[in-house]
Parts: C-alpha cells; structure tokens; sequence
C-alpha cells in the first residue's frame, strides 16, 4: 500500500465510524471480548460478499436480505457461535439482535447487519447476546477500531487491521478495515468476516463493484486449508463524512479509490494467511503459462490446498513430485513435458523433469524462508492466477482437534 499514506485507528480510521467491544460471556466463562459493534453517524452507502456455500448461515441470510435496502447505520458481530445450523430460530436470534441493535442506537432496523463467527450449531445465548449489544451501544468511540477488530478473533493469534488515506477532491479520504480468520479458509471466501469503512461519498452501485473486484484479488486468492465456512461475509460503508463529490466509475479518481479499497483488502487477506492456524511459512502460488486463466486458477488451488505439499513445506521438504502431482488432478490442461517448477529464484524442475543444474541443498535453503513464491509454468498459453497460502503443521491438527469455541 505504499502509494497510500497508512493510518492507524482500522475500522474507526475513517470518520463518523464508532465501534466498541464487550465480553458479553458468548464463549462461556471468559474475560475476552466476543461482541463488537460497529456504527456509523449518518446513513451509508453498503456493499457485501458472502459465502458461496449452499449451507448459510442465518447472518448471512439476514445480511443479503438487508443488503437490497442500499443502507447501513450499524453491523453487529459476535464471536463463539456461528449462528448456522440453527434453524428457524437462528434467524429470529439474528432478527432479534438487529432490533436491539437498532432501539440501542435509535436508528431503522433495516440499517442494521448481523454477522457471526465460531462453532456450527450452537445457538446464540440470547440473554447474553442482548445484554452485549446494548453495553457495546453505550461504549461506541472513535477509537473502538482495535477493540472491536479483537472481539471477533476466534482461532486467530492477533487481531488483523488496516487503514489508509488519500485525497478525493481536495479532502482527506480514509479507508479502514478489520477482518477475522485463521482455518476454514479457501478462496471463494472462507471461515472469515471482513468490515471496510470508508468516509467518501459514493454512488452505491459503483460501492458494489469497488468491493467485489477487490475481494477477487484479495480474500478470494487466500486458503489455509481448503474449507469453505457457513459464514463468510465482507460489507463495505460509505458514510460520505470526508465531504467529497460523489464517486463513480466516470469520476476521474474513481481509480485512485478503488485502489484504496482494493489495498486493504488485501492488507488484511494477507493478514489472515499470514496467521493460518499453525502455519509457520507464507507461499505465494503463482502459475503463468497455463491454456487459459481459469486452468492457471484451478493449477494453483489444487497446489495450494494440496496437504501432501503443505506438510513438506512444513518440513522443509522441497517435494516437487507433489507439486506435479496436484497440477496433473487440477483439471487444468498439462503437457508433462513442459512443466518448470521453482521455488522463488530456485529451479526445481525444468520440461517435466529435475533440474540436474540445482543442488538439493539450494531448495532446501529456499524452502527454510518464512516466506517464498512457488512458480509453475505451464509452457502452453498466456493464463496466469495467484493463490496465498501456508504451510500445515501438528499445530493445525492441535487446535481444530480441541477447539470448540
């Protein structure tokens, strides 16, 4: 994001954005925090992605039905129940939240989003669940960001935030944003939940289009393990604060905010591979060379989400057998004989088959950083896509084995 000027404060970094964070005892005996609520001062502008699973949670639901009316004044979010598999009384919960949201803040309940993260099938206690939001509504600051980024981690080992600022004809614009998730994650959106504000003004069906294209080169070209969730939602918030002239795709710095948006998304994608449950190395997928850009993208997942490579990985094992081997399921067209494989500047393998010129103990070193690119070039036509992922580790199998919560 360096064409940016970075700024701290995530969600709340844009103005007339308040959120706050309360321990509202949705995980049980615990002093963490697992509501956080998220508003904004005047009507905004909305926009959302969501799960491409058949199986949705209630939020979710509630989220898409919401995001017809174009509006938002508020997003509540808990953590420790998902909120799916709940039946119809999943949604009357996530109903009932919106509207004690909504009488908290005295605002429509129609502004109102709802978005959950944890367990499957446990239903919100809703008691508690109540009694959080109305806390969170009384704690709203401008600077509740951190506080609310941290609310809706689950497995997550830190909370993950990112915001920037430009100038839109002749003001100050900000964009911020948090987002959640660390396992069940695969491209096409995952066991995450990501909140971007920003203070423009802007026309809401360019709003849509500004987040759609963002999360297609940043949340959707991430997976830790290859789950998809029940859950997964990214909105977007316009409130229009910085007092700009109204952004479209005709305006002529539609580019420049949209690169904003589309900076921090990826900011914070990278963020959630960054910190995959276990995951001790960072990789970079990138095939070129493929038929078309859909077998590039089918050649990366099928790498990417492959365990057999990303327990070698793990063990510093440069295995390019097994890259060989995922590329050659992937459905992608292969000519075996064209393949090249390396491991950053390192060369693996060249026409299908081990590169005489590189030393074991060269791939070896390649594989030891805790961060590096894996090219395969196909050698057949100009398609080109990028996954990032990590390694698996015991660590993954630790906590997805004892985790409930």
């Amino acid at each position: 994001m360096s064409e940016f000027k970075r700024v701290d404060g995530g969600v709340t970094a844009a103005r007339g954005f308040r959120a706050a964070a309360v321990c509202a005892g949705i995980k049980g005996k615990t002093t963490r925090p697992d509501v956080a609520l998220l508003a904004s001062d005047r009507d905004a502008a909305v926009a959302g992605t969501f799960t491409t699973n058949r199986v949705q949670a209630a939020p979710v639901k509630l989220c898409r039905e919401r995001l017809a009316g174009g509006a938002a004044r508020a997003v509540v979010v808990n953590s420790g129940s998902a909120n799916a598999c709940t039946g119809p009384q999943g949604m009357r919960d996530a109903e009932r939240t919106a509207a004690v949201a909504a009488e908290a803040l005295g605002v429509d309940v129609r502004t109102v989003f709802v978005c959950s993260t944890g367990t499957i099938g446990i239903p919100l206690p809703m008691d508690r669940m109540e009694a959080g939001v109305r806390e969170a509504a009384r704690a709203l600051s401008p600077d509740g960001g951190p506080a609310a980024a941290r609310a809706i981690m689950t497995t997550d080992t830190v909370d993950k935030q990112a915001a920037v600022e430009l100038r839109i004809d002749g003001a100050d614009v900000r964009v911020g944003g948090m987002a959640k998730g660390a396992g069940m994650i695969e491209p096409n959106m995952a066991t995450m939940l990501g909140f971007l504000t920003t203070d423009a003004a802007v026309e809401p069906a360019a709003l849509q289009d500004c987040l759609s294209a963002a999360v297609r080169e940043s949340f959707n070209r991430i997976t830790v393990d290859g789950d998809q969730s029940t859950n997964d939602t990214v909105l977007l918030l316009a409130n229009g604060a910085a007092g700009n002239r109204r952004l479209g795709a005709l305006h002529p710095q539609w580019a420049e905010f949209a690169g904003a948006v589309a900076a921090v998304a990826r900011d914070l994608a990278m963020k959630i591979v960054a910190d995959g449950e276990g995951a001790t190395c960072f990789v970079t997928v990138a095939v070129t060379g493929a038929a078309s850009n859909a077998d590039a993208r089918a050649a990366a997942r099928a790498v990417a989400n492959s365990l057999l490579v990303k327990t070698s990985w793990f063990g510093g094992d440069p295995n390019w057998g097994r890259v060989m081997d995922a590329v050659g399921y992937s459905g992608a067209e292969v000519r075996e004989e064209r393949v090249d494989i390396a491991y950053d500047e390192v060369s693996a393998v060249r026409g299908g088959m081990k590169d005489p010129g590189t030393p074991l103990r060269a791939l070896e070193e390649a594989l030891r950083r805790k961060r590096f690119t894996l090219t395969v070039n196909l050698n057949i036509g100009v398609g080109t896509d990028t996954v990032y992922t990590c390694d698996c580790s015991e660590a993954y199998v630790k906590i997805n084995s004892e985790y409930m919560t």
